[in-house]
């Protein structure tokens, strides 16, 4: 359990950091070197902040869908019983992100009226199979930036802990996922296996554009935030899809989800090389 897991009654210490400097936005770029010691953590702070509050927003519509979802299944159904369980645990790690936020004293910006137009309308839209796989993508993205924090020698150990704790459990989630998205996919044809490597494509887009935002580098006090902004975002695309994408792209390789109608998309939106 989170309350007892993690060591919350643990501050961070000097040498400690929030977030991996490499899936930092700025990391790369010449203006990454002018920055003190401070403004360089204060920027994992904030980038890390925005990173979970975006996923647990994320996770709390999947959990709306699968409120829903659930009242079609039979109670002894496996489907059910699991869903059960993912809804126990999602909520689990949307109240142990936000203890982990205000420990820190993160400050999450909120989402754009964009976002939250498109997540709540796919939400209430979108048949269950297509919910399932834009679910899977958001996790497997999350699970690298977890995977990437708790193996830093130096990451804060409440962070530590929290993604050792999401891993374990998260793990379960994307198994059985991607088990009962196979049903599905095995049964699509080209134009369904189009449908759903675009969706999985724009929840991507969809949650990447939510972790790079204006009001970090305003927080940090660099001069021109708008303008760091606009390279920063650039290297990030190219940063988060050279890190972050390996499983996700193998997964819709897997069921043919890439062809003639979606590399380019792939290549051009998210640019990744497929």
């Amino acid at each position: 359990m989170p309350e007892t897991y993690v060591p919350w009654q643990t501050d961070p210490t000097p040498g400690d950091i929030f977030l991996p400097e490499m899936l930092t936005s700025l990391e790369g770029l010449e203006i990454y070197n002018t920055l003190t010691p401070a403004q360089k953590l204060d920027l994992g702070r904030h980038e890390l902040v925005q990173v979970i509050a975006s996923y647990a927003w994320g996770e709390c519509l999947f959990c709306l869908f699968m409120t829903r979802h659930i009242l079609t299944l039979p109670l002894d159904n496996v489907e059910h019983r699991f869903l059960l369980r993912e809804l126990i645990e999602e909520f689990r790690h949307q109240e142990m992100f936000g203890q982990a936020i205000q420990k820190i004293g993160g400050q999450p910006i909120k989402q754009s009226g964009m976002h939250k137009f498109f997540g709540e309308f796919s939400n209430k839209y979108l048949p269950a199979d297509y919910l399932f796989m834009g679910s899977v993508s958001v996790e497997l993205v999350t699970d690298v930036y977890g995977n990437y924090a708790r193996r830093t020698p130096n990451i804060y150990p409440v962070l530590k802990k929290m993604f050792d704790l999401h891993n374990i459990e998260e793990a379960r989630h994307i198994l059985f996922t991607k088990s009962l998205l196979k049903t599905y996919s095995e049964k699509a044809g080209y134009i369904k296996r189009t449908l759903y490597s675009y969706v999985i494509l724009f929840n991507i887009l969809f949650v990447r554009t939510m972790y790079v935002k204006r009001e970090i580098y305003e927080r940090i006090g660099l001069e021109n935030p708008g303008q760091v902004y606009k390279i920063a975002a650039r290297n990030f695309k190219q940063k988060f899809s050279e890190t972050c994408l390996n499983d996700i792209t193998k997964f819709v390789d897997s069921w043919k989800g890439f062809n003639g109608a979606t590399r380019w998309a792939w290549r051009w939106i998210l640019g990744v090389k497929v």
